[in-house]
């Protein structure tokens, strides 16, 4: 049988939450779930997909760095990127071609996945360090978004996450 990887950069573990789910649909591939900063041999796999979170408007730097080092091995292979940001509860935001931050990300990267995505993410105000909980109340509060700190507000649309899987036939 296939075998696929789903990969995740995460920052307070979302991005992960939706490998999981997505692997979780599998009906046609083994599927493995690993963090970036894991990964140490893409040959086996079949299909790679690479799952990123947005933090203060960034992905992180692995991120880059993984596809800088292995944008030739992901070209050969079935391929998908997928973007988890708030930014994406907004209706007209949430595709990949109205996503700045996917739209950027692009212009920036050698690779071209074959398939793209967009997840709305979470904002967990109570797990956050004071900083954070604050820095992104604010970003809250200019976006029109949630600011009640003692609250978690899940935006991810887990059908979509779910119809993902299945059109990239997991």
């Amino acid at each position: 049988m296939e075998k696929s990887l789903l990969i995740y950069s995460t920052v307070d573990g979302q991005t992960e939450a939706i490998c999981k789910r997505m692997a979780s649909c599998a009906k046609n591939t083994i599927v493995d779930v690993m963090s970036i900063s894991n990964v140490k041999n893409l040959d086996d796999y079949k299909i790679i997909i690479i799952g990123a979170s947005i933090r203060y408007g960034k992905y992180r730097n692995e991120v880059y760095n993984f596809i800088n080092e292995n944008s030739l091995l992901l070209e050969s292979k079935k391929n998908a990127f997928f973007s988890v940001n708030v930014v994406a509860r907004k209706p007209e935001k949430n595709t990949p071609d109205t996503n700045p931050y996917v739209i950027k990300f692009l212009e920036k990267i050698n690779w071209k996945p074959k398939n793209i995505e967009v997840f709305a993410g979470k904002i967990d105000y109570p797990k956050y360090k004071f900083i954070d909980k604050y820095a992104i109340k604010f970003i809250m509060w200019i976006t029109k978004g949630p600011t009640d700190t003692s609250q978690s507000y899940e935006f991810t649309d887990w059908n979509k996450v779910e119809t993902f899987a299945e059109n990239l036939n997991l």
